[in-house]
């Protein structure tokens, strides 16, 4: 099987993005990235995935940010 150097040089400039420590524009940016590499593995749909990819991204890091809020604000049990 040979590899498309195209999509090799998309995977190793996606890869550091997918992996970042912080979450880029609220999750939106790794779901973006996750999702257009699905999308285009899936029937080369790959701005469909990346649309969709952020919403779930950025829906993902909204509840884990309320969560982390509510347990801030919770008391504290000693």
């Amino acid at each position: 099987m040979n590899a498309n150097p195209i999509r090799i040089a998309l995977i190793a400039m996606t890869l550091p993005l997918a992996t970042a420590g912080t979450a880029n524009a609220a999750g939106c940016l790794k779901g973006a990235v996750v999702g257009g590499v699905a999308g285009h593995y899936a029937g080369h749909h790959a701005v469909v995935g990346a649309v969709g990819g952020c919403m779930v991204g950025r829906h993902l890091a909204k509840q884990h940010a309320q969560q982390q809020a509510a347990q801030r604000q919770a008391p504290q049990a000693q």
